[in-house]
């Protein structure tokens, strides 16, 4: 199913646990998490592996469908310079077999485009199939060579956000986490309700810092339940005197930040205990991923593209959600 039927089905859901006084909405956190993409661990020498051996697999089965295409196989040899980078003892060592990594990643390109001209005027379904599959690898291999040419040719650092790190999951973000881990996926925004059920959910291009969702979090809490939550209460990640004031006018009584960052408990709720006791509130959300994460694969996605990402993470809230209402109606 689409992710749209998914998040249509969980707000439906919600609804269904706010009609049994389950959830009501009125006092949530709201914390962010990475879902992870069903890769390897990318380097920019097995990026052109991958990308020969995709290349040279589609050549072949290119060559069943019209014999008289010619080319070379050079998986095995670029497998060679693959793991010879990984092992190489020093800097000269790895420079001189990516120079030849590179070389044997752009005479498949070659190949391949060649194939192109050649089975792009056919009529034959299968044909026409490896045509796609050969443009859309290609596009992706020139863009693997290029970032790799300027890490390691000319020295240039490449912003994450133009890095691909997987021709098959080409979507994946690269997200950098409190300075330290780094995780190749999605980020994913999740407000979680008093009953532990996961209200709402949003999966972000990139990785935007927590301040910029704050306001997009509370609107969509909005378009769920009609109004705003009295009190809510959020990671330290969001926490910003901009984020407290949009909160605070749109009649939240009481916000609490994780991390004050300059904050004034009198600015942001009623009273200290109000304060302390949001904040203890606030911690029960990562219980609720890892909830998620433990017993139904939220960690790590195993659907492929974008589009199955997206139904896959939906598809996991809605399941803990059904299982945490069966359980409070079975209390």
């Amino acid at each position: 199913m689409a992710p749209e039927t998914w998040e249509a089905i969980n707000r439906d859901v919600v609804g269904y646990a706010e009609s049994k006084r389950i959830e009501k909405g009125r006092q949530v956190r709201i914390d962010s998490t990475v879902v992870e993409s069903n890769i390897h661990s990318p380097s920019d020498s097995t990026l052109l592996w991958d990308s020969v051996r995709v290349l040279t697999g589609l050549l072949i089965r290119a060559k069943e469908v019209c014999p008289h295409i010619v080319f070379q196989d050079h998986t095995r040899r670029a497998k060679r310079r693959m793991l010879g980078i990984q092992h190489a003892k020093n800097k000269k060592q790895r420079y001189n077999k990516y120079l030849d990594l590179l070389k044997v990643t752009r005479k498949a390109v070659g190949y391949a485009q060649h194939t192109v001209n050649v089975l792009k005027h056919s009529t034959d379904l299968s044909a026409i199939a490896i045509c796609e599959g050969l443009n859309h690898y290609v596009g992706l291999t020139v863009h693997v060579i290029n970032q790799t040419e300027k890490r390691v040719v000319h020295g240039e650092s490449v912003p994450a956000s133009q890095k691909v790190v997987s021709i098959f999951e080409p979507h994946t973000d690269v997200i950098v986490k409190d300075r330290r881990d780094t995780f190749y996926g999605h980020k994913v925004c999740l407000t979680g309700g008093r009953s532990n059920l996961i209200i709402d959910c949003l999966i972000t291009e990139g990785n935007p810092a927590d301040t910029s969702l704050t306001q997009q979090m509370l609107e969509r809490q909005k378009e769920i339940y009609s109004r705003y939550p009295l009190k809510v209460a959020f990671d330290g990640g969001f926490a910003s005197k901009d984020n407290l004031a949009v909160a605070k006018n749109n009649q939240i009584k009481d916000v609490c930040f994780g991390k004050k960052r300059g904050l004034k408990v009198e600015d942001m709720c009623r009273s200290q205990w109000v304060y302390n006791r949001l904040r203890r509130f606030r911690a029960g959300i990562e219980s609720g991923i890892s909830f998620i994460k433990r017993c139904f694969g939220f960690a790590r996605c195993t659907w492929k593209g974008l589009r199955s990402f997206k139904s896959y993470v939906w598809a996991s809230i809605v399941s803990a959600n059904l299982l945490t209402i069966a359980r409070k109606q079975t209390v």
